[in-house]
């Protein structure tokens, strides 16, 4: 218990040590806003909702693919990653620590007389670390550095935002059929990328979203990557993105009426909260309305 303790505290101190550096360097690329200090969901979800606006006022529509990289964490290439900070020109003590970092470890189980023989447990970066975050920060920033300069190359104009394994391409254009053209070489430089890397996409997770807000009839295009080994993606009138419910008009009448009717079940459910003698005493619901009814309520609310 105390050296889980002590390993749980040291890679807190290494991974502040690590935000420190990282925010003085710059060597994160700006994409990324997923695993840094002061980035959440809701950052993503902002600079979505400020694209797919500032289309809007030019008159163009916003195409969206969203991604998602299977087995992230237990995939990261524990020698890439240790030349990864090399590159990024963090402390010495720092990249040492790394280089033995989940590396060479091995345990046995024990049951009852029963011993097991020793076998090796080498998990990468495991999901749930405090290191984890900031890891696949450094892991994926040169892959979004590389990605960036392919699809310039190739004069592919999408925006990118990344939040750790979850992805999305941006297009945008008078006409979804040319934003899809986009979508679709984005996705195939990416995967071929990815691969390079020791990555996959989960296509189960692959989905193509359409916003407008004309009035009228509004022809929702599928996107059909079965060429490059991915599916045939046909676009929905809603879209959930790290927690956010979207409509094709910004209007996120579905995404209130989510969170309100969750709302109000959880302060259905608080009264199971007391006993058979008396209830909880109004401090303590004013307690659970401001920690646990407000959050679900406001979430998004700056969307």
């Amino acid at each position: 218990m105390l050296l889980n303790m002590l390993g749980k505290l040291i890679e807190k101190v290494i991974g502040a040590r690590l935000q420190f550096q990282v925010m003085a360097n710059n060597f994160i690329h700006s994409s990324q806003l997923g695993g840094l200090k002061f980035k959440s969901t809701t950052d993503a979800g902002v600079a979505l909702t400020h694209i797919i606006c500032l289309g809007w006022v030019k008159n163009l529509s916003t195409s969206t693919l969203a991604f998602d990289i299977a087995q992230f964490f237990p995939s990261l290439n524990h020698c890439f990653l240790t030349c990864i900070l090399q590159k990024a020109g963090l402390d010495s003590c720092i990249v040492k620590f790394f280089t033995n970092y989940l590396t060479n470890r091995k345990t046995n189980y024990m049951w009852n007389n029963f011993l097991s023989p020793i076998f090796e447990v080498n998990i990468r970066v495991g999901q749930g670390s405090a290191l984890s975050p900031i890891l696949s920060a450094f892991y994926l920033s040169p892959f979004l550095y590389i990605l960036e300069n392919h699809l310039k190359n190739f004069n592919i104009l999408v925006s990118i935002i990344l939040f750790v394994d979850d992805g999305i391409f941006i297009s945008q254009d008078k006409s979804p059929i040319y934003s899809n053209s986009h979508l679709f070489c984005s996705y195939n430089i990416m995967t071929k990328l990815l691969d390079k890397f020791g990555l996959i996409v989960e296509y189960l997770k692959t989905e193509v979203f359409h916003f407008n807000r004309s009035h009228g009839l509004f022809f929702l295009p599928p996107l059909d990557l079965s060429s490059i080994g991915g599916p045939i993606l046909v676009p929905k009138n809603t879209w959930k993105y790290l927690g956010f419910i979207f409509d094709r008009k910004l209007s996120f009448h579905q995404h209130i009426d989510y969170y309100s009717n969750r709302a109000i079940s959880t302060v259905k459910y608080m009264r199971i909260l007391g006993n058979s003698s008396r209830d909880i005493i109004l401090t303590q619901k004013h307690l659970l309305y401001r920690c646990c009814i407000l959050p679900i309520t406001l979430y998004s609310f700056q969307l």
